[in-house]
């Protein structure tokens, strides 16, 4: 691949332009708002000068309600050896191609697991898709050149091919990424109205829960009216839970000792099913989640005490595998988590303690 023609400049289209260019494919960006794409090509993303003739590859970043009508305006062009597209959704879009009478031998529906918070340009990082997988849903009549163009594409973001049927894809994001963005949501309109003295004392829990919750409302009613059925099909199921732990909380309220004991069992159920789930979600590299050991270190909101905690943990030869900081409402310091292989943790704490670090248990 050689060069490239972005359409759609927010924070996947800049962030895929970045990669490439920082790897030496000319790309050119395209945006219905042109100060955007000069905002992006300013980054070091490309040009905002339209390519003088065809290019090896077009990458469609832009809502998905757009999508098929911007594709089929580029294929219909000639702009391109191959098209495709890095919507959230992928069943949709195919099908609206093909109602269009669009040749799809040239497109290939992708989508890049990976995203921030923040939208725009401007939150667009070239190591954005790194490690993330990368969904392709090539089917029999997919030219194998546009397959071989978006492996490429795949490679130089440094991501992971995963191939996929659409509506299975489309499944699939409805459970691990659409759903959960709207109970985050819903969990943190809990606190928009609640007491300021609730409010306080959120702790790391409630802020793991809500991170997403951030997001922008204008992009998620985007996504989420492209994939509204296998959303609302997730839903139904977790609303079903809801029910019955409901009931299961009243009875734990019941004067009867066997109600009582109902209760208990129905929300041991729903934590024994979440445990079992949990444990299904890959952890380092893909790999099955490994059980660390967690060194607890409260640290000092001063500049450079997280790079001075690393190094005191490298100089013992121990890899952290994670880390969490929980903020200390109100002090100007944090609990820092440091999560290591387990035979790796008496060590660390050790010589945690002798360098000065206060070690909580």
């Amino acid at each position: 691949m050689r060069t490239a023609l972005v359409i759609g400049t927010g924070l996947i289209g800049t962030s895929a332009a970045l990669a490439l260019a920082g790897r030496g494919v000319q790309v050119h960006l395209m945006d219905h708002d042109p100060a955007q794409a000069r905002t992006a090509a300013a980054l070091g993303a490309g040009t905002d000068e339209a390519p003088e003739g065809a290019v090896d590859l077009v990458i469609v970043a832009v809502p998905p309600a757009y999508v098929a009508n911007t594709l089929a305006e580029a294929i219909r062009g000639g702009l391109a050896r191959g098209y495709l597209d890095v919507a959230s959704v992928k069943g949709g879009p195919r099908r609206e191609l093909e109602a269009l009478g669009c040749d799809l031998t040239g497109y290939l529906g992708t989508h890049p697991m990976a995203g921030r918070e923040r939208s725009g340009p401007l939150a667009a990082t070239a190591d954005l898709f790194e490690g993330r997988p990368w969904v392709l849903t090539p089917t029999r009549d997919t030219d194998t050149e546009v397959l071989n163009l978006a492996l490429e594409l795949v490679a130089l973001c440094r991501a992971v091919p995963v191939v996929m049927d659409a509506d299975a894809h489309d499944r699939a994001v409805a459970l691990v990424s659409h759903t959960p963005q709207l109970l985050s949501s819903m969990v943190a309109a809990r606190l928009r109205d609640a007491d300021e003295t609730a409010v306080r004392l959120c702790g790391q829990g409630i802020r793991d829960v809500t991170r997403i919750a951030a997001s922008d409302p204008r992009m998620w009613i985007d996504i989420l009216s492209a994939n509204p059925g296998p959303v609302a099909d997730v839903l139904a199921a977790v609303a079903g839970d809801l029910d019955e732990t409901v009931r299961a909380l009243r009875a734990l309220q019941s004067a009867e000792e066997d109600k009582r004991d109902e209760g208990a069992a129905g929300i041991e159920d729903v934590l024994r099913r979440g445990n079992a789930g949990r444990s299904r979600v890959p952890g380092k590299h893909g790999a099955a989640p490994a059980a660390y050991e967690t060194v607890t270190v409260l640290i000092g909101d001063q500049p450079g005490e997280l790079a001075r905690i690393f190094a005191d943990a490298g100089r013992e030869g121990v890899n952290i595998e994670d880390v969490r900081i929980e903020h200390a409402t109100g002090q100007q310091a944090g609990l820092i988590q440091l999560m290591v292989e387990p035979t790796m943790a008496p060590g660390l704490t050790a010589a945690l303690r002798e360098r000065g670090w206060s070690i909580r248990q």
